[in-house]
């Protein structure tokens, strides 16, 4: 099969495992997207929009994706830089006059762009993101940054600037004499069809909204609801909102031979390494021109995580693979980064085994009907189909990848897990018992019962030892 072909065979399990997760750490709910190459593998919604009206989500709910935003500012830079309507080296006060003889005043967009400006995160006043005030407008963000926007000197630290791109979007805005808003709809969004994909809140499109949710502190299990505000003069950094769907298209569009948007040439600058961030010894994270960079496994990823009142989002890109995952959680301590880590971890796993199996049996039974979700008092195993093969999974792992095993099939009744240096039942044999319809009743793995979950719900009262 294709790399394409197998990741849209995984994607049933890819669904199932997001939908466990969130189940499993209570999470409101979840809307995710996955693309290889030119095909939108999986598109799924698990969970609620509203927590207290129990609305379902779809698909088609809108999230605020809040930093997601710095992507879309830095590809517009970029393709004003390719048309010579401004450089990276351009001092900002040459592009916002207000900033002239300030401290930031020599600051140029590369380095707004590369959180290399030393210029202050939020404002000294950033209550806003508790949603108890509103987010400045254009005179408000310039007065706090002439006030106090200078923190390091330029290139002294890496420090992320959510009024450094905010001062990028005035840019924009002297540069082409229109909003930021409407740039970038003409230049970003119109391009690549992205019909809900939107650079400020829009209270025409209230009722499309998935609602926000507080987290779960101190023991709590309710959440409160939060609705949306406005960012105003922060929406280059933090205003957008989108789909799932609609970001794996825009992250498409970032892949290498892809040129809806950008040359190659403009896409390098915007995904190499420009700074290492570490902290009190650690590295912390990389960042790049506009957008983040983790390595997972074999692959170099880019992309942006987003953090807005009530939603945690994170799209990944393989501009050389050709990937996108995009996981976006309508809680503010909603998984997004383990979900779409996990995701990438999940879809390799598929695609390359974790080891040497034996050769299954001649004529083996479908692999399908080895496949299922089981439950023990230590916990809750997978048996999924990936890549054309069988593997173990444990479904509540925060990360996924150290808990897959790889397994052969022996005969009907009985899989095997691959041999491996383990502290677990690696080389052993799993025994099952199917019903008169072939349907698996229950497996031992390392000697220990585990049956389908229901199954298991109804069973486990009474315990030895329970009063």
């Amino acid at each position: 099969m294709t790399t394409t072909e197998t990741i849209r065979a995984a994607a049933p399990y890819l669904r199932s495992w997001v939908e466990f997760q969130a189940a499993h750490r209570r999470v409101p709910g979840v809307q995710v997207a996955i693309r290889s190459g030119d095909e939108l593998v999986l598109s799924a919604a698990v969970g609620v929009a509203d927590a207290s009206a129990a609305v379902p989500l779809t698909t088609g709910h809108l999230f605020r994706i809040a930093s997601h935003s710095k992507t879309f500012t830095a590809t517009a830079v970029l393709q004003l830089v390719e048309s010579g309507r401004m450089r990276l080296d351009d001092a900002i006060a040459d592009l916002v006059p207000e900033l002239a003889g300030s401290a930031v005043a020599a600051v140029t967009v590369r380095e707004l762009l590369g959180h290399q400006s030393g210029v202050l995160r939020d404002g000294e006043d950033a209550d806003f993101w508790t949603m108890k005030e509103p987010f400045p407008d254009r005179d408000a963000l310039l007065a706090a940054v002439l006030r106090a926007g200078r923190v390091h000197a330029r290139n002294e630290h890496f420090k992320y600037s959510n009024i450094g791109y905010s001062l990028v979007g005035l840019a924009i805005e002297a540069v082409t004499g229109t909003s930021y808003a409407a740039h970038v709809r003409t230049a970003v969004l119109e391009p690549l069809g992205l019909r809900a994909t939107g650079a400020e809140y829009d209270p025409a499109r209230a009722g499309e909204y998935a609602a926000g949710h507080s987290g779960l502190l101190f023991g709590e299990t309710t959440r409160e609801t939060l609705g949306h505000i406005d960012t105003r003069a922060m929406a280059a950094a933090t205003g957008f909102y989108s789909t799932a769907e609609d970001l794996a298209e825009y992250g498409a569009a970032h892949f290498l031979g892809d040129d809806r948007l950008l040359t190659d040439d403009s896409k390098r600058i915007m995904q190499r390494l420009e700074s290492v961030v570490t902290a009190y010894g650690t590295e912390v994270g990389r960042y790049g021109v506009g957008m983040g960079l983790w390595t997972v496994g074999d692959r170099n990823l880019v992309g942006h995580s987003g953090g807005y009142p009530g939603h945690i989002t994170l799209t990944l890109i393989d501009p050389v693979g050709k990937l996108v995952v995009s996981v976006l959680t309508n809680a503010i301590d909603g998984p997004a980064e383990d979900l779409a880590v996990g995701l990438v971890k999940l879809i390799d796993v598929a695609l390359k085994p974790r080891a040497e199996v034996a050769p299954p049996p001649a004529d083996p039974p479908p692999l399908g009907s080895f496949t299922g979700r089981f439950a023990s008092l230590w916990g809750v195993v997978d048996v999924a189909e990936v890549g054309g093969r069988l593997v173990l999974v444990r479904p509540t792992a925060t990360d996924p990848l150290p808990t897959v095993e790889e397994l052969e099939v022996v005969d009907a009744t009985t899989l095997r897990v691959a041999a491996q240096p383990s502290f677990g039942p690696a080389g052993e044999l799993i025994p099952l018992e199917r019903d008169a319809a072939g349907r698996i009743v229950s497996l031992r793995l390392g000697g220990v019962t585990s049956r389908p979950i229901d199954d298991y719900r109804r069973r486990r009262t009474g315990f030895p030892g329970n009063a």
